[in-house]
């Protein structure tokens, strides 16, 4: 595993490159973050940031996802994938977030994840950038430059990744350094073709060393 030094090189470094550690998809209210995410599954951020303004508009409000027919949201989201089950999972979720949780979004992992098509991912997303609890969102991205870099120990299950990140990475520093690992995944970290020669992370990459 990393020192402490080079793992705060790293993280240091990936602060330089990108300051701004947002989440790449849009939204205002706190349940569109969530639903956005659920779009997002299997299908490009860019893709559901198409989408959901007129999602949005067509159901404004939790009330209007909940009374709305499963076929009728299908529609807006269908060139989102997957669009059946995410469309039961939207309309389902609202109910649930009125009936059960007063129109609000939950803020613990165990009330996200009994929520339909939210996983620990999604509900480390929310508790990050909702509520700014520590959170370690392994997606494809983290889970693939974790293990480059030495983090973790290039395993590709999202639990055992995130267990391993929460010994090494700093709960304060998690949610933006899992979302730098999105853009540097975007940017330089590919999953065929990563650009190593120029990478400012190649002195603390155990994959540069294995080249």
């Amino acid at each position: 595993m990393k020192s402490k030094a080079a793992v705060r090189r790293i993280i240091e470094e990936l602060k330089t490159l990108y300051p701004d550690a947002l989440c790449s998809l849009s939204y205002e209210k706190d349940y569109e973050l969530l639903f956005a995410v659920r779009l997002s599954a299997q299908c490009t951020d860019a893709r559901v940031n198409l989408v959901t303004p007129e999602l949005f508009r067509r159901f404004p409000t939790l009330e209007a996802f909940a009374e709305a027919s499963c076929e009728d949201v299908g529609e807006a989201i269908r060139s989102c994938g997957f669009y059946r089950t995410k469309a039961k999972d939207l309309v389902e979720c609202a109910k649930l977030l009125l009936s059960e949780h007063g129109g609000r979004v939950p803020d613990t992992m165990e009330a996200l994840t009994a929520l339909p098509g939210v996983g620990r991912k999604t509900a480390n997303l929310i508790l990050g950038d909702i509520y700014g609890q520590p959170a370690y969102v392994c997606d494809t991205h983290c889970i693939r430059i974790t293990g480059r870099l030495g983090l973790t120990d290039g395993s590709s299950d999202p639990l055992s990744v995130e267990r391993q990140l929460r010994e090494v990475i700093p709960p304060a520093e998690s949610s933006n350094f899992c979302h730098r690992m999105v853009l540097h995944g975007r940017a330089m970290c590919m999953a065929r073709k990563p650009n190593c020669a120029i990478c400012p992370l190649k002195p603390d990459c155990d994959f540069d060393k294995k080249q």
